[in-house]
Order: C-alpha cells, then sequence, then structure tokens
C-alpha cells in the first residue's frame, strides 16, 4: 500500500488529481502525481489552507521530514 507523509496546507489547496513537486532545501527529490489524499481516515478529494492531511505519492515513498509538497494543476487554454 505505501507509506503515506502526514502533511500540512500553508496556502491555497491540494487536490487529489494534482501534480506534485517536492523539494528539499533547494533540490526537487521527487516531480510526478499525487496518488491518494486522507483526512483522518477518509479518502478526500481536496485539502483547503489550514488543515493537516495525508499524502501519497505514484511510485515514491522516500519523504523526509521538512520535505515541500508545491502541488499544482496543468490547465489547456
Amino acid at each position: 500500500y505505501g507509506l503515506v507523509a502526514g502533511s500540512h496546507v500553508t496556502d491555497g489547496k491540494i487536490t487529489r488529481s494534482a501534480m506534485a513537486r517536492v523539494k528539499r532545501g533547494s533540490e526537487m527529490v521527487y516531480e510526478g502525481k499525487v496518488a491518494s489524499l486522507k483526512h483522518l481516515k477518509d479518502d478526500v478529494r481536496e485539502m483547503a489552507a489550514g488543515f493537516d492531511y495525508g499524502i501519497q505519492f505514484e511510485e515514491w515513498t522516500a519523504f523526509k521530514a521538512g520535505d515541500v509538497v508545491e502541488a499544482y494543476e496543468m490547465i489547456q487554454v
């Protein structure tokens, strides 16, 4: 099933369909898709600023304390 990283939304929101970058200091250590979001033990579609949540990424579990997740969506215009 994989590891879930405990996280906190500081600004904006994060959605389950988002792409994500994980930064450790100034180095980007992962870029890919969000696999799941959890609030308490429930699967959720999105989390807003100010809330704690759990996140899993597709095929990546090497997170460490202090990593920063930047979520974004690709929108065709």
